[in-house]
């Protein structure tokens, strides 16, 4: 989510594979979340019409405006409730180290 509302807030849009390398997590993870969010208006999601010689086109994602503010407070209340819990380590780069 993160990676699609800071496409938002540029204005610009996320593919696919971007959104996957942000969140660290794998295409068969991110594109089934990515396509339920779709189907509940909270994304919209259009395939590159310009030339993309050598690879597939693009999949875009971009956040609905009527979602934008309900994710961004949504991030903010989870970044505050990681901070209580953890500290000042970010959430995206929590790591656990076993002793």
């Amino acid at each position: 989510m993160n990676a699609l509302l800071k496409a938002k807030e540029k204005g610009e849009l996320a593919w696919g594979l971007e959104i996957c390398r942000v969140a660290e997590l794998g295409p068969g993870t991110v594109y089934p979340i990515l396509d339920r969010l779709a189907q509940h208006g909270w994304v919209t999601g259009r395939d590159e019409t310009a030339e993309h010689p050598g690879r597939p086109a693009r999949r875009f994602y971009e956040l609905t405006d009527a979602q934008r503010d309900q994710v961004a407070n949504a991030l903010q209340v989870r970044e505050a409730n990681h901070k209580r819990r953890f500290g000042d380590v970010k959430c995206e780069k929590a790591v656990v180290e076993e002793s």
